[in-house]
């Protein structure tokens, strides 16, 4: 059997001032670098570390304590001219719209079809190649949850019934042909506190 771990990164400013935040390359803040930390912890020795090419994933893959390899399959979900944008700034008809439609483009983005494609096509290649052992792909909250949809077997449109926390992890097992979902959107604790 392999294991395949998809870690979302830690938190940045922007994910905790509620902003979209795709291709922007914002570093992790201090809860992030912790959030990475535990999730390293947690995860323990691993064999394969892939990583999104944004600096906030490659930060936290960083921690895990293996060369990382590059891959822009996992890069986040483009919001085009939105990304950067607080969400409560898009508007409620689109956020709608968006639920339903995933061929609908942010302005100059990607759509939510064309993100499952890409991922879709990334697992599939992991997959067939998947040896025995523990794989973390450290990426963002999209990409993942197009992972989720294709373990289940399902369309991209289940992405908007999950939630996923910043240096959270969700594991995939590979038994032969059959994938199933080994856990979803797991939150390391953080770690102990040292008493003076």
């Amino acid at each position: 059997m392999a294991t395949i771990t998809l870690l979302r990164h830690g938190r940045t400013t922007a994910n905790a001032g509620g902003l979209l935040q795709g291709r922007i390359d914002n570093p992790l803040d201090d809860v992030g670098l912790s959030q990475a930390e535990s999730a390293a912890r947690a995860l323990g020795p691993v064999d394969r570390v892939v990583s999104s090419p944004l600096l906030r994933a490659r930060q936290t893959a960083s921690k895990l304590g293996c060369d990382v390899e590059i891959d822009d399959a996992w890069i986040e979900l483009d919001y085009g001219e939105w990304d950067g944008q607080p969400m409560r700034d898009v508007p409620t008809d689109v956020w709608t719209r968006w639920r339903t439609d995933m061929d609908l483009r942010p302005p100059g983005g990607e759509t939510l079809a064309e993100l499952g494609t890409r991922v879709r096509a990334a697992l599939d290649d992991l997959a067939t190649r998947a040896l025995p052992g523990h794989t973390v792909i450290v990426s963002h909250v999209s990409p993942i949850k197009a992972s989720v949809a294709w373990a289940l077997g399902v369309g991209d449109e289940i992405s908007w019934r999950t939630t996923l926390t910043t240096g959270s992890y969700t594991q995939l097992g590979l038994h032969g042909e059959r994938v199933s979902l080994e856990a979803f959107n797991v939150v390391p604790p953080p770690p102990p506190r040292e008493d003076h």
